[in-house]
């Protein structure tokens, strides 16, 4: 990749970081400009990447071609305000604050801004993350071919209809940690069953893992693959009536539906 045009970050936080270490990872000439408020952030930030700092961001704005806005979304108006004229038609925003659109922000600048709004998640930090994008009313298919290669650093990215957006947040923004509150329930339960505590949590990290992935390798619906498992009155039919009874598949459900929901009110919707 060329080092032209300069990619910035506005806010480097976790999920700045993550996408940090993979654009760095996968493109080694990575010419990264990155403003963040905090020195003890920016002192970590410094002592793992390759990067530029600095302390104002409509001065980020000016320097770099695409920009990533990665602070939270209750300061996404007034970052926006302090952009302004810095942001030029030839520029590429890239969002991923949670529940903002495109049309909030693109009516905080006079001019048309080309705009793509991004939900990654944290597993990006070892490259296994995934993300959807949608775009802006000006944004061109060259900034979604663009913003699509950028994060396909840090995982797959699939194109959805911005209506949609609240629902991957629910979904895949959130999803890793009702995983982690999964393999922390399993490992508990091994525990519970007289397994040392590094055992049950290596066990659970493993099962959860291979599961995941004998459902993307072999593409058949996760019910199907389950039932291989329910042999007729034996261990784990016995454990799946557990869960049904205690609620965990609606669990599961409820948690994506209030994530999405919170999604759809810090964007005001």
């Amino acid at each position: 990749m060329k080092t032209e045009p300069k990619i910035g970050f506005i806010g480097g936080g976790n999920m700045a970081e993550a996408l940090i270490k993979g654009l760095v990872a996968a493109h080694r000439q990575i010419n990264l400009l990155v403003c963040e408020p905090l020195d003890s952030r920016r002192e970590t930030l410094a002592s793992r990447y390759p990067l530029q700092f600095c302390a104002d961001s409509s001065e980020l704005a000016r320097e770099c071609g695409i920009i990533f806005l990665a602070v939270k979304p209750q300061l996404a108006a007034s970052v926006l305000d302090q952009l302004g004229p810095a942001i030029g038609e030839e520029k590429l925003l890239i969002s991923v604050m949670a529940g903002i659109s495109t049309a909030f922000m693109e009516q905080h600048f006079s001019h048309p801004v080309c705009i793509v709004r991004a939900m990654p998640n944290t597993p990006a930090l070892v490259g296994e993350g995934v993300t959807a994008i949608c775009a802006g009313a000006h944004a061109q298919p060259d900034n979604m071919e663009t913003a699509e290669s950028l994060l396909t650093a840090v995982g797959p990215v699939f194109r959805v209809h911005e209506a949609q957006m609240d629902s991957v947040t629910g979904l895949s923004g959130s999803g890793p940690a009702y995983v982690f509150t999964l393999i922390e329930a399993l490992a508990d339960g091994g525990v519970q069953e007289g397994l040392p505590r590094d055992t049950a949590l290596s066990l659970a990290v493993q099962t959860v893992l291979g599961a995941a992935a004998l459902v993307k390798e072999s593409r058949e619906h996760p019910a199907v693959l389950r039932d291989r498992v329910c042999s007729p009155g034996g261990t784990t039919i016995r454990g799946i009536k557990a869960l049904e009874e205690h609620g965990f598949r609606n669990a599961v459900m409820e948690a994506v539906h209030q994530s999405a929901r919170r999604s759809r009110e810090l964007g005001g919707k």
